[in-house]
């Protein structure tokens, strides 16, 4: 049984999980961080490069509606309607995990997707980071194609 678990752990450990990418144009672009159309609020979920979890894809909606998969390095842009509350949510291992933003129109909402340890497979959670931090984040990252989501 231990030989089991450890041979899972290592799979996850070690296998690379990815996601398509748009053109580098598309991602540079969203990386000027512009202020979003008129009424509306522009928010940014992304998932660091780092090592852990990087075997795992997980999506991401806002309310309820799919945004896309993420793999590690990746990040997402979308504008919502401004001066409204929106659900930003990611998969887990057992349930959707999620938070509440109010938005304001006119700014930039920066939203991390973390993964957490699980008893299988590993979760997911979103949180709210300021704006300075987002954007240094969001910098190290591309642009995934929007609307692929696995867990419908």
């Amino acid at each position: 049984m231990n030989k089991v678990l450890i041979a899972l752990i290592t799979l996850v450990l070690s296998g690379c999980a990815s996601v398509p990418t748009a053109p580098l144009s598309e991602s540079s672009k969203a990386k000027q961080f512009l202020a979003p159309s008129e009424n509306k609020a522009g928010v940014y979920v992304y998932r660091k490069d780092i090592p852990i979890g990087v075997a795992l894809k997980k999506d991401v909606y806002i309310n309820k509606e799919c945004v896309g998969e993420t793999a590690k390095g990746v990040f997402f842009y979308q504008e919502v309607e401004g001066g409204k509350e929106h659900f930003i949510s990611t998969e887990s291992e057992f349930s959707p995990n999620g938070l509440m933003l109010n938005t304001e129109a006119g700014r930039l909402y920066f939203i991390e997707q973390y993964l957490k340890p699980g008893i299988f497979v590993g979760g997911a959670n979103v949180k709210v980071v300021n704006e300075e931090q987002g954007k240094s984040e969001v910098i190290r990252t591309q642009l995934a194609v929007k609307g692929t989501c696995t867990s419908i």
